[in-house]
């Protein structure tokens, strides 16, 4: 079996982890190490206490997310957070976790693969936090009715549209997760649809009023593609087994 620190060094160089800061209160790396070694890679989302009980289940003991458990200052091991650090230390499972620079990644990131599915064609960034651009812009070329389609496919569980731009959009903008911070950069770029996660009710008053075709997909369902990647090209490289742990969040 590797090693959990061989594992943590491709993910941390993979990601350039060091050279990307995060949302105040966020921790990207290894959160919860294991007794050192790992025999199976999984990957989920969130570093819920129920994705880590999924995650013992079958089998994982190196566990990539994407929202990982620390956000704030630091918070007393009480209560729920207690039941994730014993569960952890009980069931030998390690929990690594990556939010922007996993967002922001150019080839692994949930950004560019939403982008590369929907065979968007990427013609630059915006929304810079800290020096790093975390959305995307991209060129379309086909319809309207066409993008609807194919982000039905990739998002069968559902999505909600707002179509108030043209029927022939030509620039689009991508931010996965949360997209409430995009709006004066979409309008800076002069993009026509944006493609998010999960928005407030008063974006669909800004939609009508830019003109914009706006489509939310899920803020989970979003930000599934760069744990996947990540833990796929860690199991490869370590000759592991993998798997995705789906809570199959609604929201």
């Amino acid at each position: 079996m590797p090693s959990l620190a061989k594992l943590i060094d491709f993910c941390n160089k993979r990601l350039s982890i060091d050279t990307i800061k995060d949302f105040h209160g966020s921790l990207n790396g290894l959160q919860v190490e294991n007794n050192g070694r790992v025999s199976k890679v999984g990957a989920a989302v969130d570093a819920g206490l129920v994705p880590f009980q999924m995650a013992s289940k079958k089998g994982i003991d190196f566990l990539i997310v994407h929202h990982g458990l620390f956000w704030t200052p630091p918070t007393p091991f009480t209560g729920v957070n207690y039941e994730k650090i014993k569960h952890c230390i009980d069931h030998n499972l390690a929990v690594y976790a990556s939010h922007l620079p996993l967002d922001c990644h150019r080839e692994i990131g949930n950004n560019a693969i939403l982008a590369s599915k929907l065979h968007l064609s990427p013609q630059g960034t915006f929304l810079n936090y800290e020096g790093h651009d975390i959305g995307l812009l991209t060129k379309y070329t086909e319809t309207r009715d066409d993008l609807r389609a194919s982000l039905q496919n990739i998002f069968p569980n559902g999505i909600i549209r707002m179509e108030f731009g043209p029927e022939r959009p030509k620039k689009v903008a991508i931010l996965t997760g949360s997209g409430q911070s995009a709006f004066s950069e979409i309008e800076k770029h002069k993009v026509d649809t944006f493609i998010t996660g999960e928005l407030k009710q008063n974006h669909f008053n800004l939609a009508q009023e830019m003109n914009l075709n706006v489509y939310t997909c899920g803020h989970y369902e979003t930000e599934t593609f760069g744990v996947k990647a990540l833990a796929q090209e860690v199991a490869e490289a370590f000759d592991l087994p993998c798997e995705f742990v789906d809570t199959q969040c609604p929201l």
